[in-house]
């Protein structure tokens, strides 16, 4: 009698733990917008700006801790970025200018890019079977909107009882307690003949002369666009343009009593729909093409943006975005990287979705730089979200070319 390999792995838990706490504290830069801004007199943009690199950091690094830990070890990977991460955190609790603040950024997104999904889900990839393997990677990427349900309210929270700087050491030691996992992330090394004979020197050449590959590089430019748009200014976009909430109405009963509330409620509501929009999307990748639900999933993005921005912002359009804004917020994640192992295999899957994630994180440093500029320019963010509907609609149409079968080594020798 066949028996069926098992979907959780202790790769998989271990992943799930390390992206759930790394993506809590990720999630919750937006909620430190206004305090900081307020504390020093910052314009919007520096913070913003500050924002930005981290993005940008966590684009560069993540090819880099992708090759890192298919040279040396997942593990020293991780460990690598971790540390990067909480010593970001704890030297810009000590940031009192916006130049410094934005130069300790690097070493943020570093260390996402070392305990992120770039590394995690490589190794993840290799711990599951070909039968799980698109839903494992839907699910580790699940874990990081379970973080984002809880990092936002908790620094909310926090900030209550604490100063911005003192919910930053804390949260450097957070990221430090992901470490504890580490045993468990243990995955063979899954790839055929053929790959393991080429470096990563060959097979990084080959993808670049690839048209799919670079189809599916500028695709997820607008998914980081439209994320880190929203992830670092929403809060602050809820909070200024919702004005006062009736204390009398429903959202009152359900305990959000200010507009600050709503703006960090509304990213754990996005978290939430993501938990089960992510983890759809890598149950549909196993069944149907993953290149057609890419370009349904951006599509669907491109409507609901439009639509939130032509009606008038209230609590309930609020809500009602969050929700299926976020049921489509990470659902590209499993399918993007899935794609990325079924064309061109397991052995540098994490090098090369790293280097098409660098250009998700391109588009997140527009997306958070951008948001701030306009900002201070305009005193709106219209602009910003109607150039994140055109580029979702470019996303869309540049998935459909995609060749989405095993890649011919041979071809381009």
């Amino acid at each position: 009698m066949e028996t069926r390999a098992p979907l959780f792995t202790p790769v998989l838990v271990a992943g799930c733990i390390i992206i759930m706490l790394g993506f809590a504290v990720r999630a919750s830069f937006g909620v430190f917008q206004i305090p900081i801004a307020e504390e020093f007199g910052w314009l919007r943009a520096e913070f913003s700006f500050a924002i930005a690199i981290q993005n940008l950091a966590w684009g560069i690094g993540q090819p880099i801790f992708g090759a890192i830990a298919e040279k040396f070890g997942d593990r020293k990977a991780i460990i690598a970025g971790a540390l990067s991460y909480a010593a970001g955190l704890v030297l810009s609790a000590y940031a009192i200018t916006p130049g410094q603040h934005q130069l300790l950024e690097i070493l943020v997104g570093f260390g996402i890019a070392g305990t992120g999904f770039g590394v995690i889900l490589a190794v993840v990839g290799r711990a599951s079977s070909a039968e799980n393997r698109s839903l494992a990677l839907g699910i580790a990427t699940a874990a990081g909107s379970a973080g984002q349900v809880f990092g936002a309210p908790v620094a909310e929270i926090l900030l209550g009882y604490a100063p911005w700087q003192t919910v930053f050491v804390i949260f450097a030691a957070v990221i430090l307690s992901s470490l504890l996992v580490l045993p468990m992330m243990r995955a063979p090394e899954a790839a055929s003949r053929v790959e393991l004979e080429e470096s990563m020197g060959e097979v990084l050449l080959k993808a670049f002369r690839d048209p799919s590959y670079m189809l599916i590089f500028l695709g997820f430019f607008s998914c980081g666009y439209q994320l880190a748009f929203i992830t670092a200014h929403f809060p602050a976009f809820v909070t200024e343009m919702c004005g006062a909430i009736d204390p009398s109405g429903t959202l009152a009963a359900l305990g959000v009593t200010t507009t600050s509330a709503l703006g960090a409620i509304s990213i754990s509501l996005i978290g939430i729909a993501n938990i089960v929009g992510t983890v759809t999307a890598g149950w549909l990748g196993k069944r149907y093409s993953k290149k057609y639900l890419l370009a349904s999933i951006y599509t669907g993005r491109t409507l609901v943006a439009a639509a939130f921005i032509m009606v008038p912002m209230t609590p309930t359009t609020v809500i009602l975005f969050s929700v299926v804004m976020g049921a489509l917020w990470l659902a590209t994640v499993p399918l993007t990287s899935g794609l990325v192992a079924h064309i061109y295999g397991l052995r540098y899957m994490g090098t090369l979705y790293g280097f098409v994630f660098f250009s998700h994180q391109l588009g997140s440093f527009v997306g958070v730089w951008l948001g701030g500029r306009m900002y201070d320019a305009y005193g709106s963010y219209t602009a910003v979200w109607w150039i994140g509907v055109a580029v979702g609609a470019f996303s869309a149409i540049v998935h459909l070319p995609i060749r989405e079968q095993p890649f011919d080594r041979a071809a381009l020798a």
